[in-house]
């Protein structure tokens, strides 16, 4: 007896379905700007077969798995500082320099380098 299996239709249409499914979190991975464009992806199709003692029936399990890019790396500075007690303490630097002040684009205001003052040239 030749095998004949068709992979659209096996397990119901499961296997074609889990496929699609899996595909489709590719080609969302694919277009997400911040992943590596040429980083592979994968798509794993498993089928695990085992058979009863009388080895006339045979048990499939199928499974459908893909390996997506990871989002690229984002990079931010901290400065680090000692607070009144003398225990660390780290702020986000967002001027781009330590002792840089730096404009909000949003508000127009004057901050200093860690954007927790605003500084005022009215004086």
């Amino acid at each position: 007896m030749p095998i004949k299996i068709d992979l659209n239709t096996f397990a119901n249409g499961a296997l074609a379905e889990r496929a699609n499914e899996e595909l489709q979190k590719v080609l969302e991975n694919i277009a997400v700007p911040n992943t590596d464009a040429k980083k592979k992806r994968k798509l794993t199709l498993t089928i695990t077969l085992s058979a009863d003692n009388k080895r006339d029936v045979i048990l499939t399990n199928v499974m459908a798995k893909s390996t997506l890019a990871p989002a690229e790396p984002i990079e931010a500075k901290i400065l680090m500082d000692l607070d009144n007690n003398g225990k660390a303490s780290g702020a986000e630097l967002k001027s781009g320099i330590k002792g840089q002040t730096y404009l909000d684009v949003e508000t127009g205001e004057v901050h200093d380098d860690v954007g927790s003052k605003v500084i005022s040239f009215k004086n």
